[in-house]
């Protein structure tokens, strides 16, 4: 089928957003950026807006409905990931079942129509933006970041320093398995001696 494509993206992006989140530990879902800037969404946050804003979009513009709440009853780390892997894994299998007319169907945008294929596009980049957010505050809580699409710093630096690309699971199965016994992620070499961003030494003044 043409659109085979986005199903597997869909798919792939469901366990880098589960990664993400399985790097959190369970005392930083409340950590804000900037404590006293209400504009920033903590990790709790963006869970809970990652759960309710897919399950908006599937409802309303594809017309999956997975029959469950959104949300988890106990809104705590690792009964996020469950929720939303038992989720997006039945939105996936629905999927699989579509056919190219019904991805080429314009239906309701917000204020516009668009096609399904630009809409699942557009939700793909919607969940890699606010996961970017999500990494960023990783990093400010010093945490272990494992890879999303390469190599991090923490698995080993730059891709020319030869670093690898380490996910912190292999699939969700395992993700699920592993968190339940408090995390059984893959080991990280860390950063080396090496530099971790092309211009370690760049100042403000270009020197």
């Amino acid at each position: 089928m043409e659109y085979n494509f986005l199903v597997d993206t869909y798919d792939t992006e469901r366990i880098k957003t589960l990664s993400v989140w399985s790097m959190f530990m369970d005392d930083d879902l409340l950590f804000r950026p900037d404590s006293n800037d209400r504009r920033d969404r903590n990790p709790l946050e963006h869970m809970v807006h990652q759960c309710m804003s897919e399950d908006k979009w599937f409802c309303n513009m594809f017309g999956i409905d997975v029959g469950a709440p959104p949300l988890p009853e106990k809104e705590i780390r690792f009964e996020f990931i469950k929720r939303y892997a038992e989720d997006s894994e039945k939105r996936l299998t629905i999927l699989r079942e579509k056919n190219k007319t019904w991805w080429e169907q314009e239906v309701s945008f917000f204020e516009t129509k668009r096609t399904r294929t630009w809409i699942m596009v557009r939700r793909i980049a919607h969940t890699a933006y606010h996961r970017g957010e999500q990494t960023a505050i990783l990093r400010m809580l010093k945490r272990e970041i494992y890879s999303i699409y390469g190599p991090t710093a923490d698995t080993g630096g730059l891709p020319q320093n030869n670093a690898l690309t380490i996910y912190a699971y292999p699939d969700i199965k395992s993700l699920i398995a592993g968190e339940s016994k408090g995390g059984l992620k893959a080991n990280l070499p860390g950063p080396g001696n090496k530099p971790c961003t092309e211009r370690p030494d760049f100042n403000l003044n270009g020197k």
